[in-house]
């Protein structure tokens, strides 16, 4: 049985921040950041904006194109969650008025939560084949003001729906995945903010890359240049590069400029938008759809890692016609809308967003869409503009 994605839906918030007025701001070359790190903004959540209120907007580009009746599953990945016991997943199923008898939960398990909740779709789809399963990666990246880790925030997500015939991209069954328990970067309870030990996460994330694509490419006996292209978990755009550079190492040059020239298309996106965790690799392979269009088809190589660590290395071949459930004009339109912050609006907003909420507090957005509208007697409210 062929199981694969049939809708993608994506959401950033309104407001961002441009790399250059940060890297003055913070007596930095532009070129660290632009080109050293690989980012050219950063979106930016105020505190009407958190991981629930972004999934229901992603989810809401395309829930009215599909059958709510075969929808039997709803996964929510995230390492942003709202709350300690509830899902997130049930503020998205209320929001969006879908069936009761459906299963939803919440994964966590770094910025791997999206790919988990994928796996865990197809197996469901493979075990229910009339059923459908929607899976949502969304996630503020938060290291706070001028921190080392600063230049590697953002925010957004990225929902998808998972089916049997898909109509864009349909998943091998075969992965080749790596695991062990270290602390290149961690979050615990009473923090707000991501702890990380950068350069040690790098390192770790390119050894679990090397692991996971040999492992992967000899088994199934491929060779690198079988990929159309080759993706990453983007934390930042270099670190896909770099992971990438390992891969085309001794290519011939038509390999090597092809993959080159993919990974550019995919980190498309991410450079305007930043570090979304969870939903992190799949807003470059939405990025490369809608940048690039690669032919249908194509082999694409996809490489999970979440810190902590699990890493995991799969592939998908593009359906004909993928280009027509995608939206690029309109994904183009709302990161050319957003509202460029100064630096120190920036700083206000985000200082604002770390504030605990009052028992019961209203909040106000200035965005369209859903958003978090604050508590009551300590409930979590969503209202739509």
């Amino acid at each position: 049985m062929k199981v694969g994605i049939d809708k993608i839906g994506f959401y950033t918030p309104n407001k961002f921040v441009d790399m250059v007025d940060l890297a003055k701001a913070r007596d930095v070359d532009p070129g660290k950041f632009l080109i050293g790190i690989g980012q050219n903004k950063m979106a930016v959540a105020d505190k009407s904006q958190d991981a629930v209120s972004m999934a229901i907007n992603a989810t809401s580009e395309y829930i009215d194109k599909i059958e709510l009746d075969k929808l039997g599953l709803l996964v929510f990945g995230t390492e942003s969650s709202v709350d300690q016991s509830k899902s997130a997943s049930l503020f998205v199923k209320k929001a969006l008025n879908l069936p009761k008898n459906i299963r939803t939960f919440e994964l966590k398990e770094a910025c791997f939560g999206l790919t988990a909740a994928i796996m865990t779709a197809i197996d469901y789809v493979k075990a229910h084949e009339d059923k459908t399963a929607i899976v949502i990666g969304s996630d503020i990246a938060r290291y706070g003001v001028a921190t080392p880790g600063e230049v590697t925030q953002g925010a957004g997500s990225i929902s998808l729906l998972i089916k049997k015939d898909s109509s864009i991209m349909e998943i091998n069954s075969e992965t080749s995945m790596y695991s062990d328990d270290i602390d290149d970067f961690w979050r615990p309870n009473n923090f707000k903010c991501a702890l990380v030990d950068g350069k040690y996460s790098t390192n770790v994330y390119l050894d679990f890359f090397k692991h996971c694509f040999e492992d992967y490419t000899q088994k199934q006996n491929l060779k690198t240049s079988d990929f159309e292209a080759l993706l990453f978990h983007l934390p930042f755009t270099k670190m896909g590069q770099k992971a990438l550079k390992l891969a085309i190492e001794g290519q011939d040059p038509e390999t090597t400029a092809r993959l080159l020239d993919k990974f550019v298309a995919g980190a498309t996106y991410g450079k305007e938008v930043g570090n979304i965790y969870t939903a992190s690799l799949y807003m470059s392979l939405l990025s490369l759809l809608e940048v690039d269009q690669p032919k249908a088809g194509s082999l694409i190589g996809l490489f999970s890692y979440g810190s902590g660590a699990m890493a995991e290395f799969f592939t998908g071949r593009l359906v004909d016609g993928y280009e027509k459930q995608l939206a690029p004009e309109k994904h183009k339109e709302m990161l050319e809308k957003r509202q460029k912050l100064t630096v120190a609006e920036y700083e206000e907003v985000f200082n604002e967003s770390l504030k605990d909420l009052a028992e019961s507090q209203e909040v106000q957005s200035d965005a369209n869409g859903w958003y978090f509208a604050g508590t009551s007697n300590n409930i979590r409210k969503y209202s739509r503009k």
